[in-house]
């Protein structure tokens, strides 16, 4: 179906740019599946799947420059493999053997955000300091649909519309803040939030891979020419647990999943191939190959990881050496000396 505004922002995307959406969708279903199944085994510490939110992940991320800047939540798995992140990088974070996970700078993209809603901040700041630097980059703020019922996301919004910051709020709208159902957040839709704050919003089809493309180059391209910030609610479906520490089915209804499930975002994807006769056995094998690749590399990069001695936690607090971090650190070196006193 054309759209009189965003079909033209579309249109950069033919059948190989398609075929290579498909394997990002397919490979980054594998990575959420093999995360899971590795908590599951007690490698993990939590995960937080994005099973069924695919399309709104590498539909924007696609629509990235290499010089914009992502600030995401902790469910973005997706988005950092667009963005070139190791899959092993992504599970460190997860295992606790990392501060973080990977160097933000190198990959233009935060690591994981635990505090809902401070990405939209940072992301917003960083956008104002774009706008001081005469740069024509941009800056994307991933979170859920919860994180709008945050203080951090409001004043986020507040800041970004007065000061014009190019920055793109992208909202994933999954249906569920953990347990509490979107309908309860708000009465009105996510996109009529942004709005209030005079910020330019929009409401797409989370789960279909190109009109989210289109819609976050829009936006991104407003952002570059100075036209400020714009909220997009791709509007999806988490299809399970928010974390592996959640039991959804104490919550939502199997015939809400099986509404959902028709509509899955990877099936939609390849339905759309089917119908221009552009999937193939060569696309299907190499699309599976490159999964079953990358999830073995996960694995054995996760049962492989070297666990950080205790003392590292006190490293790469600050770029210079600061007094209460050595401070910290002694007494903290005391404290573990006390275990092997009492073990002798």
């Amino acid at each position: 179906m054309s759209h009189p505004l965003f079909t033209e922002w579309a249109a950069p995307i033919g059948t190989p740019e398609l075929r290579a959406m498909y394997s990002d969708l397919l490979v980054s279903r594998r990575i959420d599946a093999e995360a899971t199944a590795l908590q599951r085994q007690g490698e993990l510490g939590l995960w937080a799947p994005m099973l069924g939110q695919e399309a709104a992940q590498v539909g924007s991320a696609r629509a990235l420059r290499g010089d914009d800047f992502v600030f995401s939540s902790y469910r973005e798995h997706a988005v950092a493999y667009c963005r070139g992140v190791d899959p092993t990088q992504m599970l460190r974070f997860w295992r606790g053997s990392t501060h973080s996970g990977w160097n933000p700078l190198e990959f233009r993209m935060t690591t994981p955000a635990i505090i809902v809603g401070a990405q939209g901040l940072h992301a917003t700041g960083y956008a104002m300091g774009i706008n001081l630097d005469g740069s024509d980059s941009a800056t994307i703020a991933y979170f859920g649909d919860g994180a709008t019922s945050q203080g951090d996301i409001s004043e986020a919004f507040g800041f970004a519309a007065s000061f014009e910051a190019p920055v793109v709020f992208f909202c994933q709208n999954n249906q569920w803040a953990i347990s509490e159902p979107v309908r309860l957040q708000s009465r009105q839709s996510i996109a009529d939030r942004g709005r209030g704050f005079g910020i330019h919003s929009l409401r797409v089809d989370g789960n279909d891979v190109l009109a989210v493309y289109a819609v976050t180059k829009y936006a991104l391209q407003r952002a570059r020419e100075g036209s400020g910030p714009t909220l997009i609610e791709a509007v999806t479906y988490r299809m399970g647990p928010h974390t592996t520490s959640d039991d959804p089915t104490r919550y939502r209804s199997a015939a809400e999943d099986d509404e959902w499930k028709a509509k899955d975002p990877v099936d939609r994807v390849r339905r759309l191939l089917e119908r221009e006769d552009a999937i193939d056995d060569t696309l299907l094998a190499e699309a599976g190959a490159e999964a079953d690749r990358v999830a073995a590399a996960l694995r054995k990069g996760c049962l492989g990881t070297v666990e950080p001695l205790p003392l590292t936690l006190f490293d790469d607090i600050y770029a210079e050496p600061h007094t209460l971090i050595d401070e910290e650190r002694q007494r903290f070196a005391h404290y573990l000396d006390g275990f092997t006193e009492n073990a002798s």
